[in-house]
C-alpha cells in the first residue's frame, strides 16, 4: 500500500520496554501530516525523548511500526555526550568535508568522489549555516566540548540549513538559548516548510505550534490547538473529573446509608418474625428453618450492597488516579521579615574582568530593594552569572562601587546544587530541619511533596530535575528562617511543564525579593517580573 502523499510520519501500536522490563509506553499510534508542526508534551519520565529517538531511528521499539516519508533530522538534548565529536561530525558532514579536502589536494580516488556524492557546496553551506546562527567564530574541526551549551544547540540547528530535511525532530531546543536566539528559533520554525515534532517545556514555543500531542503510559492524545488551547481542554477535563469524583463520593455515601438502613430494617423484621413464631408455638425445627432462611436473605442483601459499593470504590480510585498529583500539593514559603523598600544592594558603575578586557562595554549601575522582582537579561556569555556572584559577594568588581545591606539569600541554580547527591531524601530534609520538627512531621512533609515512603532512603543523585526542585522547596519549608531574597539561575531548564507550574506557583506567591536569570519569557511573566537589569 503506497504511503499517502499528505502524511509524513505514521506510528502504529508502538511500544517501548526498558531493558529492566519496565514498560515506558504501550500502543502509541499517531499520524503527522506533511508540513504539520506538533508539540509533544508529557510529564518527566513519560518517554517523550525516547519516542523522538524511535521516530529518528536511533532506538528500536519493542513493538509496532514506524513509517516516515524521508529520513528525519534530529536536534538532540545534549548532556556532554557529543563532547568528543568535532563540529563537522556533529553536523554529519565530516566525511564529505574530508573527501572534498582530499580531492582539492589532488587525491582523485573513486572512494572520495563516492563519499562526496557531487555535494561540492557542503563546505560553503556548513560555514553559511554556522554564520546564520551567529557561530562564525567556530571552526568545523573544533571539538564540541569547547562550546557553551547554547553554541552546541545552535550547531545542531545549523544542520537543518545544511541538510534541508523535510522532517525535523527537536528535543528541548531552547534549553540553552538566550532570549534573542529563542526568538530567532521561533521565527525559523514558523517560516520553515517542514514537518516538525518538538519536545519542549517552553510554553512560548509551544504556543507558536498549531498542534499539541500529549504522551502518557496510556498512549497519545492529539489536541488541535496550541498549548493554551491544550491547557484549557485539560482544565475542562480536570473539572469534569472532580465533578465525577464528587458524584461518586455522594453515591458511595448514599449506598452505605442504604445498606445500613436495609440491614437494620431486615434485622427488625427478623426479630418480629421470631417473636410471632414463638407466640404461635411453631415447632423448633421450623423455627430453625426460618432462621436459616433469614440469615441467607441477610447475607444476600449484604452481598448485593457490598458489590455495588465495591464498584463505586473502584470507580472512585480510577478517577483519583487520573487527577495529577501536583493538584494535591499546596505550599507557600514564609515571607521575608524585611520591610518593603529597604535597599539591599547598590551598584554604581561596576565592571569585572577575567583578563585585560572589561566584561561589559558599559559599566552597570542599579539598586535592589526588599520586595523587588528583577530579571538579569543578556545574551549567552554576557556575564549574568558573574553579576550574580558579585551581588552575592562571591566576586568583587574591578571598577565601581558595590555596597550591601544585611540580608539572607538563597541561590537556586539549574542543577539544584543545594541538594547533596550523597544524602538520602530523608537525610537531606533533616539537614534543613532548623525548626526541630519531629521525624513523623518530616515524613508527612515528604509525602505532601509527592515523595512516598518507599523512596525516602533513596539517594538524591537518582532524582530527576523536577524531583530535586520539589525536595529543595520542601527543605526551604522546614528551615527556621525564610530568605530575604531568592536568586534563580535558569531554574526551568531541567523541568517538565508540571514541575515548572509548581515552581511558578511558589515563586509567584513568595513575599520577598526575587532575582532571576532566565530566558523563559513566559515564566518571567508568570512570576510577575517587572524590573530588568540588562547587560
Amino acid at each position: 500500500m503506497p504511503f499517502p502523499f499528505f502524511m509524513s510520519i505514521t506510528l502504529n501500536d508502538v511500544s517501548y520496554i526498558h531493558p529492566d522490563k519496565e514498560t515506558l509506553f504501550d500502543g502509541v499510534s499517531l499520524v503527522v501530516n506533511k508540513n504539520q508542526k506538533v508539540g509533544l508534551v508529557g510529564n518527566n519520565g513519560s518517554g517523550k525523548s525516547t519516542l523522538l529517538r524511535i521516530i529518528g531511528s536511533q532506538l528500536i521499539p519493542s513493538a509496532g511500526e514506524i513509517v516516515c516519508t524521508s529520513i528525519p533530522y534530529y536536534v538532540p538534548q545534549h548532556f556532554g555526550q557529543y563532547n568528543d565529536m568535532t563540529v563537522a561530525s556533529a553536523l554529519g558532514v565530516e566525511n564529505k568535508i574530508e573527501a572534498l579536502k582530499a580531492i582539492e589536494s589532488g587525491d582523485p580516488s573513486i572512494e572520495n568522489y563516492s563519499i562526496l556524492n557531487d555535494d561540492w557546496t557542503v563546505m560553503e553551506r556548513s560555514l553559511g549555516a554556522l554564520f546564520w546562527w551567529g557561530l562564525e567564530h567556530i571552526q568545523l574541526d573544533q571539538l564540541m566540548y569547547t562550546l557553551s551549551g547554547g553554541e552546541k544547540t545552535k550547531v545542531f540547528l545549523s544542520g537543518i540549513l545544511i541538510h534541508s530535511p523535510s522532517i525535523i525532530l527537536m528535543d528541548e531546543p531552547t534549553n540553552h538559548l538566550d532570549l534573542y536566539s529563542r526568538k530567532k528559533l521561533y521565527t525559523f520554525i514558523d517560516s520553515t516548510h517542514s514537518t516538525f515534532i518538538i519536545v519542549s517545556h517552553d510554553i512560548t514555543l509551544l504556543n507558536t505550534l498549531p498542534f499539541i500531542f500529549e504522551l502518557s503510559a496510556k498512549g497519545i492524545i492529539a489536541y488541535g490547538g496550541n498549548y493554551d488551547f491544550y491547557k484549557e481542554q485539560k482544565e475542562i477535563q480536570l473539572s469534569a473529573l472532580h465533578a465525577s469524583l464528587e458524584d461518586k463520593d455522594k453515591e458511595l455515601r448514599a449506598a452505605k446509608k442504604l445498606a445500613r438502613e436495609t440491614a437494620e430494617r431486615k434485622q427488625r423484621e427478623d426479630m418480629r418474625g421470631k417473636k410471632r413464631g414463638e407466640k404461635k408455638g411453631i415447632p423448633r425445627i421450623m423455627m430453625n428453618t426460618l432462621k436459616d432462611r433469614a440469615e441467607k436473605s441477610t447475607a444476600k442483601l449484604k452481598e448485593v450492597h457490598g458489590d455495588k459499593m465495591n464498584i463505586l470504590k473502584e470507580n472512585i480510585k480510577k478517577i483519583q488516579n487520573s487527577i495529577p498529583d501536583n493538584r494535591l500539593m499546596k505550599l507557600d514559603i514564609n515571607p521575608s521579615f524585611l520591610h518593603t523598600g529597604k535597599i539591599l544592594v547598590t551598584a554604581i558603575d561596576i565592571n569585572y574582568s577575567y583578563g585585560k578586557e572589561k566584561l561589559w562595554d558599559k559599566s552597570v549601575s542599579f539598586k535592589i530593594r526588599s520586595g523587588d522582582r528583577l530579571s538579569l537579561q543578556g545574551k549567552n556569555g554576557s556575564g549574568k552569572t558573574t553579576l550574580v556572584k558579585m551581588i552575592t559577594g562571591q566576586l568583587t568588581p574591578v571598577t565601581g562601587q558595590l555596597t550591601y545591606a544585611d540580608f539572607e539569600y538563597i541561590y537556586i541554580d539549574q542543577e539544584y546544587s543545594l541538594i547533596c547527591n550523597e544524602y538520602s531524601l530523608l537525610e537531606q530534609i533533616e539537614k534543613y530541619n532548623k525548626s526541630n520538627l519531629s521525624d513523623h512531621e518530616l515524613k508527612t512533609l515528604l509525602n505532601r511533596f509527592l515523595f512516598p515512603h518507599h523512596v525516602w532512603n533513596n539517594k538524591c543523585e537518582n532524582l530527576s530535575g523536577g524531583e530535586k526542585m520539589r525536595l529543595m522547596l520542601c527543605c526551604l519549608l522546614v528551615g527556621n528562617k525564610s530568605p530575604d531574597m531568592i536568586i534563580l539561575d535558569e531554574p526551568t531548564n531541567n523541568l517538565d511543564i508540571e514541575n515548572t507550574q509548581i515552581l511558578t506557583s511558589v515563586i509567584k506567591n513568595y513575599q520577598g525579593s526575587i532575582l532571576v536569570v532566565s530566558h523563559d519569557s513566559y515564566f518571567l511573566n508568570q512570576i510577575n517580573i517587572i524590573q530588568y537589569i540588562t547587560m
